[in-house]
């Protein structure tokens, strides 16, 4: 059994290493090599939740793009079960944007005169989720760590404390103090 652990313990540091490297310097061979390692297990996440082949190819190619832009922003500690998030929560917004657009029947003229509305929507929530990612740089490293891994990647208190050596009681307070700090600069920054 140890010497299991150990070959998970060196594919993540290998993973780590690959992550400092791509935030170091922004070379998409890293990030490639590290989302190789991992392509089949998103593959079938996706085929999981899409049950299309033709589907599933291309949500793994939309994956990795957007891998580019938030493993830039995120602190990873685990990046095969963070990815597992990631996987799971692109899927879900694909069925339930394919699943509001069956679902909803429109005449053509509103479609006409509401198209911009639509595009102003999808800018609100790109605003909104980049205000969200500034705001999470701006908090202390403790509690964006806490904030992270218990909102984001779906960890227990427990699971964070282990993670990041914090004891629980403090894990506890860096999530409720970086939940509401996070607030106020949300809505700070939403008002501008």
């Amino acid at each position: 059994m140890k010497f299991i652990k150990n070959i998970a313990g060196n594919q993540q540091k290998e993973d780590a290493d690959l992550i400092a490297e791509y935030k170091r310097t922004g070379d998409l061979d890293a990030l490639g090599t590290l989302y190789n390692k991992y392509m089949h297990l998103v593959f079938g996440v996706c085929l999981n939740y899409f049950k299309d082949e033709e589907l599933s190819k291309d949500a793994v190619m939309q994956i990795f793009e957007e891998l580019v832009r938030k493993l830039k922003i995120h602190e990873v500690q685990n990046f095969k079960s963070w990815l597992h998030v990631l996987t799971r929560n692109h899927c879900l917004m694909a069925l339930r944007k394919s699943s509001k657009q069956n679902n909803v029947s429109i005449d053509d003229t509103f479609v006409e005169n509401s198209e911009f509305v639509h595009l102003d929507i999808d800018d609100t929530k790109e605003t909104q989720l980049t205000i969200m990612e500034k705001c999470m740089e701006t908090l202390p490293e403790e509690q964006r760590k806490s904030v992270d891994l218990f909102y984001l990647q779906e960890k227990c208190y427990k699971e964070v404390a282990e993670i990041t050596g914090y004891d629980m009681l403090k894990v506890k307070s860096y999530i409720q103090n970086g939940k509401r700090n996070l607030k106020i600069c949300i809505e700070k920054n939403s008002s501008e």
